[in-house]
């Protein structure tokens, strides 16, 4: 008999098996927001600061 909070291996073998089916969700949503902030920083950047002063002479 288990002792509480300890799990037979196949139990948590099968639980293991389950999360990683799910896939890296979380990662692609972290990446997606690191990319969404990049590109809105530099957006603003060009909108607010480069286009304002104009060309160069």
């Amino acid at each position: 008999m288990p002792t509480p909070g300890h799990e037979e291996p196949d139990e948590l073998d099968k639980r293991i098996d389950e999360i990683v089916s799910r896939g890296p969700s979380g990662a692609f949503a972290v990446a997606g927001l690191a990319t969404f902030i990049v590109l809105a920083i530099f957006f603003l950047f060009y909108w607010l600061v480069y286009l304002p002063r104009g060309t160069v002479q």
